[in-house]
């Protein structure tokens, strides 16, 4: 029984030791930048301990471009590149409704650094309030860099909130911190493959 039990991996050994190769930030990383932009430590640990880790197999028959898997789930975004030399995996942020929730593939169509944003019909009709155009700064909803996909309206893109990060806070698209959604947007190109889990 000893012998079984010493093989078991506990999720925080998982997580630390994700962290460790590079793969995840350290939940004290996460919890310094979510303290950085007026969130909590804690905020950053909570939100970020139930994601498991896929594999690109299970879902795309090959990686040509690249390819993105976002579980919706776990709140979690991988990466992988065309020759596998590149895996990355970042937390997110994930529509606030099953209703809102596009699930299937897609791919990226178009990039964008300081993307300009105008709320979609349907999210003017739950929010009158909101102004129909905001251009690229720091009160834009889409932060730094956008990855348009080929369904209209959805998008990857980074976040001014840091707070939205690793909770149901979007209305449709998948966020990530803005330092993460710029490296993903150097990795990712026109026609990397999307799949929404």
């Amino acid at each position: 029984m000893k012998k079984n039990l010493s093989g078991l991996v506990s999720r925080r050994g998982l997580l630390l030791g994700a962290a460790a190769a590079g793969m995840f930030p350290a939940p004290a990383v996460l919890g310094q930048q979510a303290t950085e932009n007026q969130a909590t430590g804690d905020f950053a640990r909570r939100n970020i301990s139930s994601f498991r880790v896929n594999d690109w197999r299970d879902h795309f028959s090959n990686l040509k471009n690249g390819v993105i898997l976002s579980d919706t789930n776990s709140r979690v975004l991988q990466f992988w590149s065309e020759d596998e030399s590149v895996y990355k995996i970042y937390p997110t942020s994930v529509p606030l409704t099953d209703q809102l929730t596009r699930r299937g593939y897609t791919r990226v169509i178009r990039k964008v650094v300081g993307p300009s944003w105008r709320p979609t019909p349907a999210m003017k009709k739950r929010n009158p309030e909101w102004p129909d155009y905001v251009g690229p700064g720091p009160d834009n909803p889409l932060g730094t860099h956008a990855l348009y996909l080929s369904w209209t309206y959805y998008r990857i893109h980074g976040t001014n909130d840091t707070r939205k990060i690793g909770r149901r806070s979007s209305n449709g698209c998948i966020g990530l911190f803005n330092s993460q959604i710029a490296e993903l947007f150097e990795l990712a190109k026109v026609g990397t493959q999307v799949k929404l889990i």
